[in-house]
């Protein structure tokens, strides 16, 4: 066998050729070599701090410039162009979409105005303009807690931190409407001093501790929804702890599920108002995003809300969150797919599926309450007891506790159908037994007849049978947006300019 001099020697292109290969080899792997130097001093020097926080910083943009990546998807949250079948990130008129709610509703500031949710930057802006908060004057307070900015802005650490929690909880809303300002954003779960992931609001912690655990153990997966938690949950505000103050509480005492909480309020014998029709002590679910999201086989497989919601993004040779907190549904490659092979329109298909399934429980629960409240109040009006009435209003609470539970928590119907799903069929249980006894109460009361429904079929009706002047309040509210607004966003300006 001839050597490779040999073959060289008779054929010399061959030495050449080999040659020409060597050099571009070696050129490849000095070019490979270089590009991970420089990614990795790029990974080195991405998080150089240009700002030394030295306290709590409320302001986004401040921390935009220590992380541009994080905060230029951080941005894309302002974005409200997606829709998906039942949800996305515009402005929906949930009552116009469902007007028995405003029936359902009766008595309590969800009547009046509820919008699904735009993102978190629009977390003040939002609240400023809803009607549940008011229109409050020099003389008029806001109908809502102080309590009620609790989730809405960084700024409420710093203001926990400079008043103490129990103060911070004491008042109205506009009391601190000229100190939170800014929307939702890093400060919210984010240390300023290490970056790592941190709670700031302490009825979490106080929720943990009364369950005996340790937040201060989870690990870093944890957290990536334990931030979330921190306002994503069911609460409550107990008006008993310390005088004059809301102070939030989480009903988590004997567990998370839609009647471990159900017995918590009913042992301290909370109800969040008395319902204008019915007269039924209710219930409203906030939106038990993470106590649903437990129940679910994801979060069983250990996936966090950050996975789905913030999923990593890669760019050069820096890996990060992905700020842009938004639905999976718009973000299917980086979030589902990760995990899921499946193709895209089989995926979509696969949630949406669940979600109409559900909606149709939801809906029909929903329609059965509307009709028990009014025939509730038509058993009132002609001379019910509270004897005949209480086991009855009793059931009420059940039902509709189990159905705001379901349709209050964004997402339910697919983080956790199983639970939901069985949660609806009990709801609808109670729902119906609720009007088989108000049936016998009418009889009793020598009305035979079916029920004659009122017209309640648009927002519009149903919000003048229950008497509420939309004019007058959308007048109000106008009048803060243009006088009262301003003046809080223009006190806040000069107060941090001096920063």
């Amino acid at each position: 066998m001839k050597s490779l001099s040999e073959h060289i020697k008779e054929k010399p292109w061959k030495g050449w050729l080999l040659f020409i290969a060597t050099i571009v080899i070696v050129f490849v792997l000095g070019l490979f070599a270089s590009t991970i130097v420089e990614r990795r001093a790029e990974a080195v020097f991405a998080y150089a701090p240009q700002n030394n926080f030295k306290g709590i910083e409320p302001r986004n943009e401040k921390w935009g410039e220590n992380f541009p990546r994080e905060y230029e998807t951080y941005i894309e949250t302002a974005d409200t162009s997606f829709r998906s079948k039942y949800g996305g990130s515009q402005t929906i008129d949930m009552l116009k979409e469902n007007p028995g709610h405003v029936i359902l509703w009766a008595g309590y500031a969800f009547s009046k105005d509820y919008n699904q949710g735009r993102g978190h930057y629009y977390s003040i802006t939002d609240v400023h303009k809803t009607l549940r908060t008011g229109a409050s004057t020099d003389s008029t307070p806001s109908p809502q807690p102080s309590t009620c900015w609790t989730c809405k802005s960084p700024d409420v650490p710093r203001m926990m931190q400079q008043m103490g929690v129990a103060e911070f909880y004491t008042g109205s809303m506009d009391k601190l409407g000229p100190q939170i300002v800014n929307h939702i954003g890093c400060g919210d779960c984010h240390d300023p001093k290490t970056m790592k992931l941190t709670i700031t609001r302490p009825a979490l912690i106080e929720a943990f501790e009364k369950q005996g655990r340790d937040i201060t153990k989870a690990t870093h997966q944890e957290m990536r929804s334990l931030v979330c938690a921190q306002c994503h949950v069911e609460y409550y505000f107990d008006k008993k702890k310390i005088e004059g103050a809301a102070y939030l509480t989480f009903p988590w005492h004997n567990g998370f599920s839609v009647e471990e909480m159900e017995a918590y309020y009913d042992a301290i014998e909370f109800s969040d108002w008395t319902h204008k029709l019915s007269k039924a002590p209710m219930l409203k679910a906030q939106h038990p995003d993470y106590e649903v999201y437990t129940m679910g086989v994801h979060a069983k497989r250990g996936v966090a809300c950050a996975d789905c919601h913030m999923p990593y993004k890669s760019e050069g040779g820096v890996k990060f969150t992905d700020h842009h907190i938004q639905s999976p549904l718009n973000n299917i490659a980086n979030s589902c797919q990760v995990c899921h092979r499946e193709e895209t329109t089989k995926l979509l298909e696969d949630v949406y599926d669940r979600q109409t399934k559900i909606k149709q429980n939801a809906s029909l629960l929903e329609s059965i309450l509307v009709k028990a409240h009014l025939e509730a109040e038509f058993a009132w009006k002609h001379g019910a007891t509270e004897a005949q009435m209480k086991d009855i209003l009793a059931q009420i609470r059940k039902a509709q506790w189990r159905w705001d539970f379901s349709v209050a928590g964004h997402g339910s119907s697919f983080h956790a159908p199983v639970e939901i799903g069985r949660i609806l069929s009990s709801g609808i249980h109670y729902a119906q037994e609720a009007r088989i006894q108000l049936a016998r109460v009418h009889a009793a009361l020598g009305y035979n007849k079916p029920f004659e429904m009122p017209d309640v079929s648009s927002k519009e009706k149903a919000q003048a049978y229950i008497g509420l002047d939309m004019k007058q309040l959308h007048t109000e509210k106008q009048v803060f947006m243009q006088t009262v607004v301003p003046k809080w966003l223009e006190e806040a300006k000069k107060r941090e300019a001096s920063y």
